[in-house]
């Protein structure tokens, strides 16, 4: 082989492990819409321990973080998880369980504080998002989910 080609491919080998390594060093989040796997990686990072309760078309996967975190993880029967809620003494980490969804969530969040400026729960309706967020230290409490996304008669008031 000659050292012009060795050169290349060398090269093309760097770039390639360069690329995995800042693939690996993203965050693995997609909750909110995400699959079935993506409750594994919240339940890496919340550092907790999970139970499920399958119902009849979803499954609920709800985890306990040592900080005393609750997240309850509505999975529907294709494997879409399409609700979570929490409560606990700390908000959890609202980026990693909304995912893909936090962004539009910021948005809303900020439109919705400069009209009402205040203390008080936050309700975001939307038609791509439902968020509801209230509580206080040591008591916060909330639930998320994508009203498309519901199972057929599942209503939004089993998502607590």
């Amino acid at each position: 082989m000659s050292e012009a080609r060795a050169g290349f491919i060398q090269s093309k080998l760097a770039i390639a492990a360069a690329a995995l390594l800042i693939l690996g060093a993203l965050p693995a989040w997609a909750s909110l819409g995400g699959d079935r796997a993506s409750v594994d990686a919240d339940q890496v990072h919340l550092q907790g321990t999970r139970t499920t309760k399958a119902l009849e078309s979803y499954t609920v996967h709800e985890i306990q973080a040592a900080s005393g975190v609750v997240v309850r993880e509505y999975v529907s029967a294709e494997g879409k998880v399409f609700a979570i809620g929490w409560n606990g003494p700390w908000m959890p980490d609202l980026r990693q369980l909304l995912g893909g969804y936090f962004e539009q969530y910021v948005q809303a969040a900020k439109a919705q504080n400069t009209a009402r400026p205040g203390r008080r729960p936050l309700m975001i309706e939307q038609s791509g998002l439902v968020v509801e967020v209230g509580g206080h230290p040591r008591a916060f409490t909330g639930r998320s989910y994508v009203p498309e996304m519901l199972p057929p008669g599942v209503r939004a008031e089993e998502i607590r």
